[in-house]
């Protein structure tokens, strides 16, 4: 079966504003994060992509779109099911707000049992994009064999929920993951079972330095903007 490649999308501007975005409409990259996707062909230059798949949502779509234009021959497929969590009532809030919603802490601590209000639940989340993974690995293999390359671009709690299903880990336990914006994360499946071969690699170390303003102990819902 194929090998996948999960791209989050490059920093947004809500990223930079503490905005919990959504699917919210208008939110690109802000400069980092276009310089953040200009890189990006460079980085995965070995790599024989078979095809492309994003998320329908602007910040994904700028993000792959150097890559697109260094490939002419690469034609970007759309896929409803990769595309952010509807945060529901959530969407556009600051996240500095949101930590003192209770349902903040059962986002943190169980989020099989979170569902947004106004929105979907994280467990349909996780299913709706495995779903999508499993589709496209048989469409992939059959139209470019079993050992073909292909890429998503998607978003922090998509990539986050589908390791977390690779690995086998429940998904109260997909928050100790992290994925920073235009992060790569490459999975390998298999007939029996996937295997996590990178898992958020920027090739930037800057986010492991100490900050003046360490992290807390909670996952940052939507994924969090990335080192300084």
């Amino acid at each position: 079966m194929p090998t996948l490649i999960l791209v989050r999308h490059g920093r947004s501007t809500a990223n930079t504003e503490g905005l919990l975005a959504g699917r919210m409409p208008g939110v690109g990259l802000d400069e980092r994060g276009t310089a953040q996707a200009a890189a990006l062909p460079g980085r995965l230059a070995g790599l024989p992509i078979a095809e492309v798949v994003t998320s329908p949502l602007q910040r994904c779509r700028e993000t792959i779109r150097p890559l697109l234009d260094a490939r002419p021959e690469l034609r970007p497929h759309t896929e409803a099911r990769i595309e952010e969590c509807d945060y529901g009532d959530w969407s556009g809030r600051k996240l500095d707000e949101l930590k003192d919603e209770p349902l903040m802490e059962v986002v943190q601590a169980h989020p099989s049992a979170a569902a947004f209000p106004g929105g979907e639940s994280m467990r349909a989340m996780q299913t709706r994009a495995a779903e999508a993974v499993r589709e496209w690995n048989a469409r992939v293999e059959r139209d470019h064999g079993a050992d073909a390359v292909y890429l998503m671009c998607s978003h922090g709690d998509i990539i986050k929920s589908l390791v977390a299903e690779a690995l086998g880990l429940h998904l109260d336990l997909f928050q100790r993951i992290t994925v920073e914006p235009c992060s790569i994360t490459a999975i390998r499946y298999t007939r029996l079972r996937p295997f996590l071969v990178r898992l958020g690699d920027t090739g930037d170390f800057a986010s492991l330095a100490p900050r003046e303003e360490p992290p807390g102990d909670d996952a940052t819902v939507g994924g969090g903007a990335g080192a300084p």
